[in-house]
């Protein structure tokens, strides 16, 4: 096996901290209770570099020589250096004091992860964190200091660290100099132990702009198009962390003027927006989406946002905002925009409510982007389609995730948002009335591009790969 190919145990790449592994260009290959196989750069492999790392690390030490630039790639893959100036000290398999868990989150933040997973299991416990939707281990950490770092988040966010059988939902106000940003905590029993995700939530709003969230020049106009309406409902649909949330807010940003009275209500309140009125969701009181709506429209509201649409009852409240002449803004869970329509008429909307207040329909994805510093041009081979699949337009060469420094050795940097806008005009409402799901000639006719038809524009495009967009090609 090519050594640039080979795994690596990551209870022996914790043998070292992120400062020895750089400053000696140095991976642990072995670790064994007396030796320690480092692999190096053959131009520094020699007696000396040994004697240094065995007073250093205290064991034997083996050196194994390898270019300078496999040794690159390696480190750059397991010691993952900070976007910014501010470098966290790599923590052993143990951990080594009380500044673990800020130390922890602060790396994640630099390195812009969204989440952070602590998890146990039979034999070792882990800490991975989620770097452009991809999971990245990071930590082990011993099963005996496992309880105490629990503790710790729980004692942070509020929580029962007495209660160990039932899942519970926190927050954190974390601080680290002059940052200050908010995560939503989630605790879950498991069978090993309790498990956390930690959600790192962005309170600073001041880069989402509706120009550069992803949105082609056609989709834009028609979602303007939606905006500028007075009234209606304005429904965004996809799985979660596909960036719906920020598609709102971008949009509530482009919305907010003085002239305007906007209320929301979140779960959770991921960015805050001065001049917008912001109600976190409480349902242990019940402060539900539905309570919320219904106070809203005594709250003489221009523009509303509800996070989600979850139920029937928030969805009936959505409906009769939208009927008394509001713009309702809000996401729903469906798989294409037009699903959207099926998605509210089985939660018992009637489907003349349905068109007559639906205004448009968005659904949306998020696409990893190739490093532009490292991608390369290839011949594209046709067999790479999924099979059925007819190609929206000719693709004779594409470009290939390489891998380099600046993308930590994935081939990736970014992610890019795909959209499939349906605007609601009256010959769409009227086949909504009628109940005709089957409508794809009118969108072909009207110019709409689906989820699959701009991914693969992206494709095309050399973007990214026909691996990121191949789950999209088939959307409906």
């Amino acid at each position: 096996m090519a050594i640039k190919n080979q795994e690596f145990n990551p209870a022996h790449i914790h043998a070292l901290s992120k400062e020895q592994a750089w400053h000696y260009r140095i991976l642990p290959k072995e670790n064994n209770t007396e030796t320690l196989i480092l692999l190096c750069d053959e131009d520094k492999e020699g007696a000396e570099l040994s004697d240094e790392l065995e007073v250093l690390l205290g064991k034997r030490i083996f050196l194994e020589g390898h270019p300078a630039e496999t040794i690159n790639m390696l480190l750059n893959k397991h010691y993952l250096k900070e976007s910014g100036q501010h470098q966290i000290q790599q923590m052993a398999s143990a951990i080594e004091g009380e500044s673990f868990l800020n130390d922890l989150i602060s790396e994640a933040r630099n390195l812009k992860s969204s989440d952070i997973h602590i998890e146990i299991y039979e034999a070792r416990c882990r800490v991975r964190i989620r770097i452009d939707g991809m999971m990245v281990e990071r930590y082990l950490l011993k099963k005996t200091e496992y309880p105490a770092l629990i503790n710790k988040i729980k004692i942070m966010s509020n929580l029962d660290i007495a209660e160990k059988r039932l899942p519970q939902d926190g927050r954190i106000n974390f601080r680290n100099g002059e940052e200050q940003f908010d995560i939503r905590v989630s605790v879950l029993p498991t069978l090993h132990g309790e498990k956390v995700v930690l959600r790192l939530l962005n309170n600073n709003a001041a880069n989402i702009d509706l120009n550069h969230v992803g949105f082609s020049d056609f989709d834009l106009a028609n979602y303007l198009q939606g905006v500028k309406r007075p009234n209606g409902i304005i429904l965004i649909s996809g799985p979660t962390g596909s960036g719906k949330t920020t598609t709102l807010y971008a949009t509530l940003k482009y919305l907010n003027k003085e002239t305007r009275n906007i209320l929301t209500i979140e779960d959770p309140i991921e960015y805050t927006l001065q001049g917008i009125n912001q109600v976190q969701l409480k349902e242990s009181i019940g402060l539900t989406f539905a309570s919320a709506l219904r106070t809203f429209l005594r709250q003489d509201p221009d523009v509303i946002m509800v996070g989600e649409i979850r139920d029937p009852e928030t969805a009936n409240m959505a409906i009769r905002a939208a009927l008394t002449g509001h713009l309702v803004l809000s996401t729903v869970h469906t798989n294409s925009a037009w699903g959207t329509v099926s998605r509210l008429m089985d939660m018992g909307i009637p489907s003349f409510l349905v068109a007559n207040t639906l205004n448009t329909s968005v659904a949306q994805r998020l696409v990893r982007l190739l490093c532009e510093n490292c991608k390369e041009k290839a011949a594209f081979d046709p067999a790479s389609y999924p099979k059925q699949f007819k190609p929206f337009a000719p693709v004779n060469v594409h470009y290939v995730a390489k891998g380099c420094e600046q993308c930590y050795y994935t081939g990736y940097k970014g992610r890019k948002a795909v959209y499939e806008v349906i605007p609601l005009d009256q010959e769409l409402t009227l086949e909504i009335k009628k109940g005709n799901m089957y409508i794809n000639e009118l969108l072909e006719d009207r110019g709409i591009k689906t989820l699959g038809e701009n991914a693969f524009a992206l494709f095309a495009s050399g973007y990214t790969t026909i691996e990121e967009i191949y789950p999209l090609l088939f959307i409906n």
